[in-house]
Parts: structure tokens; sequence; C-alpha cells
């Protein structure tokens, strides 16, 4: 119709009427990614994330602008893109092999360990058409990382599969890591990003947004999702979310006092130390609540180093908000490495039924948690969060992502992340000769 339409309006003088608007799917968007580099690619969808790895793995050529990639490229983009469903799981292999630029005798020679790797049994035999989500997963991402390729382009791959599949890929890119491979790695687990990928990009209607050390930008685009939209908060990441990747300790923490003005009675004065001056991230609903956080000794004095084995305190001083309930309001705490990762996460809900004092809305008060640190040395920083709890949604007054720096320090070099105290016992097994 718009054939015959447009000539005809033209012809008689008029302009055609407009039959649609151009949209940019990514515009302006220049960044390098070094050899050896690991780059996360965040944004929500419809952001352009899946267009700018269709451009590098030159599926789609850009508008304006160049694309340029130096090396052979493995990609996992769709789940089972470049899988024949009639052909079985073998013969999808050697298909998909040859297309990353594999010889047949090379494809023979890795099968056995990519076969190994998918897991997927007897099934390698089966037309790929029987196959579930995740054994197309398994399968595709077998074949892309057994390439030895120098550029490796991932888009959500691990948001299929088990736990156990999960973290067996996450040792393959490692390895591929330390291999010196570029690696873009998409996904909406800001942990998963955090854990592999040592910059950031984060994408915002086709433009990027961001592009830096992968905390600070992780830390914005998780800021600007809780100012549009506070329920999906909880869904990206912060302070006892069970995200995947994130490691809840299990020491011993427990909620240790709390203090409030009462009847005109001022709580003990205590040196606590303001928020430091430049948090990761500071957001939420009422930010302003928060008067510090702190991370002491056994003492109760701030401190800037604490060692392995003594009793460490987390103390954080805060004003009641106006919506303040004793059946929802809670407090939290969190540290996290450098990189952005949970170590130890707590909560006043985690200790069943909040006993409180008699708190009102306004009250100045604070909470402190003790526990024994069993942070291996290295430094580490402070997570302060006031928390508004639905069953399992959580909504946050305020987040501060960095509210104190901090170092551990150990008598000895521990492996791991998190070393408590432990007992150990030496003896015979009865019967044994």
């Amino acid at each position: 119709m718009q054939l015959v339409e447009t000539p005809l309006t033209r012809a008689l003088g008029r302009e055609p009427r407009a039959r649609g608007r151009e949209v940019w799917a990514l515009r302006g968007v220049d960044f390098e990614v070094e050899r050896g580099e690991t780059l996360g690619v965040i944004g929500r969808n419809g952001s352009g994330k899946s267009t700018l790895l269709q451009m590098l793995c030159g599926t789609v050529n850009p508008t304006e602008g160049h694309v340029f990639v130096d090396g052979r490229v493995a990609a996992l983009l769709e789940l089972g893109a470049g899988f024949n469903p009639e052909f079985s799981g073998r013969e999808n292999v050697f298909l998909s092999g040859m297309l990353l630029g594999l010889q047949r005798e090379e494809i023979e020679q890795r099968f056995d360990d990519i076969a190994a790797f998918a897991d997927i049994g007897q099934y390698i035999d089966e037309p790929a058409k029987t196959y579930s989500s995740g054994m197309f997963v398994r399968l595709a991402f077998a074949v892309a990382t057994s390439v030895n390729a120098d550029v490796l382009i991932i888009d959500e791959a691990l948001a299929v599969g088990d736990a156990r599949f999960q973290a067996r890929c996450m040792k393959r890119l490692r390895q591929i890591q330390d291999r010196g491979a570029s690696v873009l790695f998409v996904s909406h687990d800001v942990s998963a990003v955090r854990a592999l990928c040592q910059r950031a990009l984060w994408l915002d209607g086709g433009r990027a947004r961001a592009l830096g050390p992968v905390l600070q930008v992780t830390s914005r685009y998780m800021e600007s999702i809780f100012a549009d939209d506070p329920e999906a908060a909880a869904e990206v990441g912060g302070i006892g979310t069970g995200m995947p990747g994130v490691a809840e300790s299990e020491a011993a923490t427990s909620v240790h006092n709390v203090r409030v003005a009462e009847d005109g009675i001022k709580a003990p004065k205590i040196a606590d130390v303001a928020l430091d001056a430049r948090p990761v991230a500071h957001w939420g609903e009422e930010v302003g609540l928060i008067r510090s956080a702190n991370v002491l000794d056994v003492n109760g004095q701030p401190v800037d180093l604490i060692y392995w084995g003594d009793v460490c305190r987390v103390r954080i001083r805060f004003v009641l908000p106006e919506s303040y309930s004793p059946d929802t309001f809670g407090v939290a705490f969190s540290i996290k490495d450098l990189r952005g990762s949970d170590i130890i996460v707590s909560s006043t809900h985690d200790a069943g039924e909040a006993r409180y004092p008699n708190w009102r809305a306004g009250d100045e008060v604070e909470v402190e948690f003790d526990f024994e640190n069993g942070l291996v040395e290295g430094k580490y920083f402070l997570v302060a969060a006031l928390e508004r709890r639905h069953g399992t949604s959580i909504e946050y007054y305020e987040y501060v992502e960095g509210a104190r720096y901090f170092s551990s320090l150990t008598p000895r070099r521990f492996s791991g992340v998190y070393q408590p105290s432990m007992k150990h016992r030496f003896r015979e097994a009865s019967g044994v000769r």
C-alpha cells in the first residue's frame, strides 16, 4: 500500500504521511578491550547489548562507525544459534566447530573433551530438537570455549543451567582469561560480572552511560535501577538478595545491642566516625537517615585494621524513618571485598522476630553486630542499609556501599576468602588396622 500511496501523494504535491520513525539500537559507543581483559556489558533489556555483540561477531553491520576485531572470534549469543535441530549433538559439534574455523581433524581431537564438559550423556547422539534449554547451552558453551579463540563473546549463557554447571563455566572462563583471550561478558547478574570482569560497560538506550572499573560502574547501574523502580533493587543486587554467586557467611553473627534516647535521657556519646566521604554508591528512598557506620574492635573503638580471630563489631547509627514499623523495618550490613563480592551478610531480620525497644519514628538509635573475624588478609569495605521487608521483597530506605574501608590482618597465609577458627581432631578409625 505504501509503495503506491507515497509516489501518488508526492505527485499531488503533498508530503506523504510518516509511517514510522528512526530508532538507533546503538549509537556513539566507543571502547577497546585489551588482550587478556574481560569486559562486562550491562544494561536493561533493549539497551543495545545484543546488537553490540552481533556487530562484534560480524552478523550485523554498523550503519556508521567501525568495528575492529583482531583474531579468531568465538561467540555464544542466542540459545542454540548455529545448531541444526534435525542434527544430533555430535553432528552439531562438528558443524559449530567448522563455523568457528576449526578443521575436522581438530574437532575430532577435541570431541571427547567437549562431550565430557557438556555432560549430556547419550543425548549427544540424539537430535538437538529433543534437547532442553539447559542441554542446548551446555553443548554450545562446550564448543565455543574449546576453539582457543582470541576473542570470546558470551550473551547471558550462564543464566541457563544448574549451579554445578555454572561453577564449571566460571572455572573455564577463568582459564580462558589466564590464557590471554579477550572476553566480552553480557549478564544481568551483577555478582557474576563483578567476579569475572575488570571493567564494565553500561549501555542505556543504545548509548554508553558509563565505562570504567567494574565495581563503580555496576554500583551506579544498581543505583539507577533502584531510582526508577524500588522493587527491582532486590532483583539486581544488594544486601541479602540471595543472588547466584553471593556467598553469605556461616559465621555466628548476631545483634549485640541497641540504644535509643528515651524520656529525655540521651544515649551515651560514642566517638563514631561519620560515613566515608566517597562511598561507592549511596541511594535509597530517604538518604540521610544513616548518621554513621563503623567497624569497631572489642573495646568499641573505630578501627581501620582488625586482626583475624578477634571479635569484630559493626555499629550503625541512624534516625528511624517516618514510616517506621517494627514489623517490616530492618538494619543490614555486608562486608565486601574490593571486587564487590559479599563475604559476610547479615540483617536484623535473620534473628527472627525483631525485638526493638520502644522505638518511635524520628528517634536516633543504633544497632551493633558482633562476630569473630574470619576474613583472610586483605582490604574490604562495609555496606550499611536500612530496609523494609514485605515477605521476600526488600525495599531500601537507605543503602551505603562503601560506608567504611578497612583491612584484615592474619597471623599466617590462608586460602579462600573467609577462614573461621577451626578445631581439628585426629584419631584412628575403629576397627582399621
